[in-house]
This record gives C-alpha cells, sequence and structure tokens, in this order.
C-alpha cells in the first residue's frame, strides 16, 4: 500500500484484510478508516487521520498531560487513529512493536483510555457480537452488521399520534419494507428507538418517539419516489397523518419531490 509508505510502517494483517473484505463503511456506530477513503470522504480517510491526534489534542495534552498517557502519532510508538464512533470515541493502535502485535487503545478524552491486548478484528467482532463487550463504545445489540458507504438522501418524516401500540406501528412498518435486518434499538424515559435496514432496497430506517414521533429514512437518490410512496402508506395503515417531511438539517421537503 502506498499508504504505508506514507506512515513509514506495514500495516497489521488482520486490519490489512479487514479493509480489502469490507471496504469503505461503517460496523454499527463505528466508521472504519482506510487508505482509499479520500476518493469518498477525507473524514474516514486513514492517512488523513493519522496526525490528526497529535495536531488536535497538542496543546491540551500540555494541560491535561494525565489524560495521555501513551504518545501520539507520528511520535515514536504514538496512537494512530483507525476507527472512530460517532460520537468521537477514537479507536487507535498503539504502535510499539510489530505490528500484528499492536494492542488497540479506545480513547475518549476526559473519559476513556482502555488498552486493550487484542487486534482490530478481535475487538470489533469481541464487541459487536457481544461476546467482549468494550465499554467504551457502548450499547451491543448481539447481531455485528457493516453498512458500505453510498450516497443516501436523508428524510425525517414527521408523523401525528395513533391509537394503535408502538409495538403495532413497528410491525406494519417492518411489514412495508420486508425483508428487515434489526440495527439496534434504544428506549428511555423520552421514548424509544427501533433502527432497522430494508435489506432488498438498502435503506436505513429509524422508528422512533424519543425525539419526536417520527420515521427516519435513508436511500439512494434514485428510490426517493419510491420511498415517498410507501412511507407514506405504511404511514396511514399505522394509523397516522404525515405531518412535515424534512432533510437531516431541517429543511423542508417531500419525499420525491
Amino acid at each position: 500500500m502506498g499508504t504505508e509508505a506514507t506512515l513509514g510502517f506495514t500495516l497489521p494483517t488482520d486490519y490489512r484484510a479487514l479493509v480489502v473484505t469490507y471496504g469503505l463503511g461503517q460496523f454499527g456506530d463505528i466508521t472504519l478508516f482506510t487508505p482509499f477513503a479520500a476518493a469518498t470522504s477525507g473524514y474516514a480517510d486513514l492517512v488523513w487521520q493519522a496526525g490528526e491526534l497529535l495536531d488536535g489534542y497538542r496543546d491540551v495534552r500540555g494541560e491535561f498531560p494525565e489524560a495521555f498517557p501513551y504518545p501520539l502519532y507520528p511520535e515514536p510508538g504514538g496512537l494512530l487513529q483507525w476507527a472512530a464512533t460517532g460520537n468521537g470515541v477514537m479507536l487507535c493502535w498503539l504502535t510499539e512493536g510489530v505490528p500484528d502485535t499492536w494492542p488497540v487503545v479506545v480513547f475518549d478524552f476526559g473519559d476513556h483510555c482502555d488498552r486493550y491486548d487484542t487486534g482490530a478484528v478481535d475487538l470489533l467482532y469481541g464487541h459487536l457480537s457481544g461476546r467482549r463487550p468494550v465499554p467504551g463504545l457502548g450499547t451491543t445489540h448481539g447481531i455485528p452488521w457493516f453498512d458500505a458507504v453510498r450516497e443516501r438522501d436523508h428524510v425525517y418524516v414527521r408523523l401525528s399520534d395513533s391509537d394503535r401500540p408502538y409495538e403495532e406501528r413497528l410491525r406494519i412498518l417492518r411489514a412495508a419494507l420486508t425483508p428487515t435486518a434489526d440495527r439496534g434499538n434504544f428506549i428511555s424515559d423520552h421514548g424509544r428507538q427501533n433502527h432497522f435496514k430494508a435489506i432488498d432496497r438498502d435503506w436505513l430506517l429509524t422508528y422512533e418517539t424519543a425525539y419526536g414521533h417520527q420515521i427516519r429514512v435513508a436511500f439512494p437518490p434514485g428510490d426517493a419516489a419510491t420511498a415517498r410512496a410507501v412511507v407514506t402508506a405504511a404511514a396511514h395503515e399505522m394509523g397516522c397523518t404525515v405531518l412535515a417531511t424534512t432533510t437531516h438539517n431541517g429543511t423542508p421537503t417531500w419525499i420525491g419531490s
């Protein structure tokens, strides 16, 4: 890899196999950084991220040295980031010794800086399968999955209340999109969320009451008209009226318009 020449060392064998097999995308909430992400997503580019820890935390480390028990790449033996969660937790290698023996450090400034004497693949599989959860990475759901990066439109569909119970509404929505696969769920005092994927369509959906009663749907741009028809029909069967649809940044829109 040209990436290895730039970084100055060979990358671990398990990571090389991981990115060749899966490419650019996410395992749940964990975005994998790859050597070939620059053309599509600079954020997920391994080389671009290589110096970000030192550049981003140089001044902070001087003020809070106790939060940084390890050096930061390109310092010798420094942490090199290879993945990150949506809320900013960083998965790094501690680049000391032979690459295939590099431990993983889960780093969340001010909260976690935990070392795991395992490779990237073993740590991901252990956490995502629920066999060896990593506390700093949040809740596991026992069903590992990978979503490849592709262009998707994101639409929030705001719904009126319904006399039907939540579970029945969710069942109706998923039946309209079958076959579907779980992508986790969340329940709190403020409401609940159910995340799932419409497999054959490659749509990602969330049905929730946690942040208002709504359906969030992400779909390839060419599916816009179909998404509008399917989601609107499902909402009607759920006993709901579509009150508004917006993009993820709040811009009013209509699915398929």
